[in-house]
């Protein structure tokens, strides 16, 4: 029988987004920085090492996904092996070996992603699986996000304050002593949730469905293309971010304020977002924070050198519709995973949605640089106004056209994501 999910159980279920989050950016953005300025390695070496590991780690989800519905009598194994995977590859990674950097270097990213990849996909399926009412599930993954978002921003602040008290290395060394702990304990509080939970049952013969299959189905077709668009419109601006605060707005001493202001935001909708879902439903609640994200962000492309208050302004609305884009769609697939009985398929499932973030990442990085270097822009350079003009267009008005038509399919196919559809 469905039932809720307490406040107490959603903070146990929910805490390992925390220390998940928090690893995301030392890994990816600290880390190149790292060891091109503490070790004095080529940073192109290590742009092409990040590029072949980022390749490796996409493509490994659908692997970990179907490993772990086939031995998911083993979650808690699973997830062991992950965290420690995890943490040991985040140890590493800012405790290098000095005779082999570049080595060291990626192997420490490689075992770390694969740790992040095998607990992520199989924390997502035990929320997919978690018995409760439908109108609970936008409750459990706003829940999940909140502390995923509180994970990034703390990640985002605390090594710099540990910095102001060290050199770079102590600094790194530090904040590996305080993740450790928090990872296990992570682990520890979720294996105790684990314990008790609520879960729908996988198959009893424990068969899966062959990929192929697993793609007939138009539901999930329209629902997987739905999201890579959703998420190559808003991965975008993601890879422009800094180029846009410091290049167009002159403000890269506001940066931090500035992602603060958006983080923040997507934390404090999560609330919102849930209300919004269950007075107008979960697919109309996403369609609506699709059209806020074009009618806050769109503005961006209009601003001007020194127009910080209004970025601000952007930051903070397009914020909450990032709510929406954590929050709900993991919860629309929860909801076609108990109706379509695919319960046994629970992992592979979130596996694609871990594989198109990831995609839709890689693609916007391929594309929208690129691109820009095509208009003439250096970054940190000056600019003409054609190029500054280039920066806003696909720094804003490329993203906001994307979710447009990402906004218009969707209404055209949303009786296809409404209406159950026979088993495939």
């Amino acid at each position: 029988m469905d039932g809720s999910a307490g406040p107490r159980a959603l903070a146990a279920y929910s805490l390992m987004a925390f220390p998940l989050a928090f690893a995301g950016l030392p890994i990816y953005l600290n880390a190149p920085d790292f060891y091109a300025v503490v070790l004095q390695q080529p940073l192109a070496a290590l742009g092409s090492i990040l590029l072949a590991l980022r390749l490796i780690d996409a493509l490994q989800d659908p692997l970990i996904g179907d490993l772990s519905d086939r031995f998911h009598e083993q979650r808690t194994w699973i997830l062991g092996a992950g965290t420690i995977l995890l943490g040991v590859g985040f140890w590493m990674l800012f405790h290098p070996l000095n005779a082999y950097p570049l080595l060291w270097f990626a192997a420490s990213v490689l075992i770390c992603t694969t740790g992040f990849s095998i607990v992520s996909i199989n924390f997502q399926a035990l929320g997919g699986l978690w018995r409760v009412q439908a109108r609970e599930r936008t409750r459990i993954t706003a829940s999940r996000e909140a502390f995923g978002l509180l994970g990034l921003l703390t990640a985002a602040i605390l090594p710099q304050l540990l910095i102001r008290f060290g050199d770079t290395a102590a600094a790194f060394h530090w904040l590996t002593l305080a993740y450790l702990p928090l990872l296990a304990a992570a682990y520890w509080v979720l294996t105790g949730w684990l314990k008790t939970a609520p879960l729908d049952r996988y198959p009893p013969d424990r068969s899966t469905l062959r990929w192929k299959l697993l793609f007939r189905s138009r539901w999930r077709r329209v629902f997987f293309g739905l999201l890579f668009l959703n998420g190559f419109a808003s991965a975008i601006p993601a890879v422009l971010v800094l180029f846009f605060i410091r290049d167009r707005l002159g403000g890269e001493a506001y940066a931090g304020a500035f992602l603060l202001t958006y983080f923040l935001a997507g934390v404090l909708s999560m609330p919102l977002w849930t209300l919004f879902a269950r007075a107008l439903g979960k697919l109309r609640a996403w369609q609506l924070s699709m059209g806020l994200a074009i009618a806050t962000f769109f503005w961006a492309a209009f601003l001007q050198e020194g127009d910080f208050l209004l970025y601000g302004l952007v930051c903070a609305f397009s914020g909450l519709a990032l709510g929406a884009d954590l929050a709900l769609p993991p919860a629309i697939l929860a909801d076609h995973i108990e109706d379509d009985g695919r319960q046994g398929e629970t992992a592979r499932l979130f596996s694609v949605m871990t594989l198109l973030s990831k995609s839709a990442l890689a693609v916007a990085t391929g594309l929208a640089l690129p691109l820009l270097a095509l208009f003439g822009y250096q970054p940190a350079a000056p600019m003409t106004a054609g190029v500054a003009l280039s920066l806003s267009l696909i720094y804003a008005g490329l993203p906001c056209l994307l979710k447009t038509v990402a906004l218009c399919t969707f209404l055209c196919l949303e009786k296809d994501l409404a209406t159950p559809e026979p088993r495939v």
